[in-house]
Order: C-alpha cells, then structure tokens, then sequence
C-alpha cells in the first residue's frame, strides 16, 4: 500500500486516517520536535540526524519529504558547491507543537505506570 494515499473504507472523505498515519509514523512527530528544539530558524540535514542517532540514512530524507508535502516543513536548497540544504517548521507546524507538547507531558506523566503494565503483561500467561 502506499504511504501516502491511506484512506479510510467507510468513510474515504474523513482525512483523519490519512493525516494521522502520516504524521503517526515512526519518524515524523520526532522530527518535527527536533526541527523546533534547534537554537535557530532552519536545521540541515546533517544537523537533524545527529539530534537523532537511532534514526536510518534514508529515513530523514523520507520523513522529511512527506512532511514537505503535508506542509509541515519548509526546504531550501542553496546552489553552493557542495550544495547546502535547510529545513524549517511552516506556521502549520507550529500550530501543531502545543499538541505535541501536550502529548510530550502525558507521556513524561504516565511513563512508569505504562511501563509497569507493560512489565505485567509480559508475565502473564
């Protein structure tokens, strides 16, 4: 199935799915974060996977590109030798940081009892 066309069977008008399985993914809301914590408007490349080490090669330039399309980030490509590129939040991203922020805080807030549970059920039969 493609990434990006998920729609939803019963209801293939509602956008919910879509948007959420985009942005829901693995990498996106981590990135997105990232972008914002820079100390400056427009992140490169390079500096975007330091500030993630577990992440792949090729998923920031994946990541990135769907976020592009969604209008999450901004790309801008310099014609330098080597040529430089940089990234920056859109203002509809930044509308959506207090929800992540928000979603960042519940997790801190309920991280031990989600791991506690999770503990549990691995012991039970």
């Amino acid at each position: 199935m493609d990434r990006t066309m998920i729609e939803d069977a019963l209801f293939p008008d509602c956008p919910i799915r879509n948007i959420l399985a985009r942005l829901c993914d693995k990498w996106s809301l981590l990135v997105i974060y990232t972008l914002n914590k820079a100390d400056k408007d427009t992140v490169r490349f390079k500096e975007l996977q330091r500030e993630i080490p577990d992440i792949s090669q090729k998923m920031p330039t994946v990541t990135l590109r769907t976020l592009e399309d969604d209008g999450y980030v901004t790309r801008t490509v310099y014609p330098e030798v080597p040529p430089r590129v940089e990234y920056a939040l859109t203002p509809r991203a930044y509308s959506l940081l207090p929800h992540i922020n928000a979603l960042i805080e519940w997790a801190l807030k309920n991280k031990d009892s989600i791991m506690a549970d999770r503990k549990r059920s691995l012991k039970t039969p």
